[in-house]
């Protein structure tokens, strides 16, 4: 590990305005803007919510759609003139959940060590969503934890985290 991470955790929940939050953080410094996008599109809606969030983000970056190999791609791109937006955390958990024999634990840990000791600055977008009621299924529970398990080790080696609620940003370290 880096005597000095560069790693930004944004958490937030649906629609907190974690996403453009985040834009204007990686937008607000020096270096060349890539965004990593781990979405899929299954259905209409969300290719909609593709297309919103492309519009928004503008010319200003360049824009890479990897839902499973993220360390890899972050790998690739790992020089100190990157700044790198990873949206979202929770999409590429998803991924990994849905995905015939895909190791979580080692994709997490891999995903962890990389950040920690990363030349470029990162930014990992995602959403906080053990805030509410214990799910009613296993599936569903075992999202919840898994993603409340990967925030906690990217969050306790990132130089900063916030939360943001209602399009405001709290700043909860660093």
């Amino acid at each position: 590990m880096s005597d000095v991470s560069r790693t930004v955790l944004v958490l937030g929940g649906a629609r907190s305005g974690k996403s453009a939050f985040a834009e204007r953080l990686v937008l607000s410094g020096e270096g060349l803007a890539h965004y990593i996008a781990t979405g899929r599109a299954w259905d209409d809606e969300m290719r909609e919510r593709i297309s919103q969030h492309r519009e928004r983000r503008g010319e200003l970056w360049t824009t890479h759609e990897e839902p499973l190999a993220l360390t890899a791609l972050l790998s690739q791109l790992d020089s100190p003139e990157n700044v790198i937006l990873v949206d979202c955390l929770t999409l590429w958990v998803t991924n990994l959940m849905m995905e015939e024999g895909a190791d979580i634990d080692a994709a997490f840990s891999a995903l962890a060590q990389h950040a920690a000791s990363a030349r470029a600055k990162i930014v990992f977008v995602s959403n906080e969503v053990g805030l509410g009621i214990v799910p009613d299924n296993r599936m569903a529970r075992q999202f919840r934890d898994l993603a409340g398990r990967l925030h906690q080790d990217i969050a306790a080696m990132s130089a900063q985290v916030y939360f943001i609620a209602a399009g405001l940003p709290l700043k909860m370290k660093g």
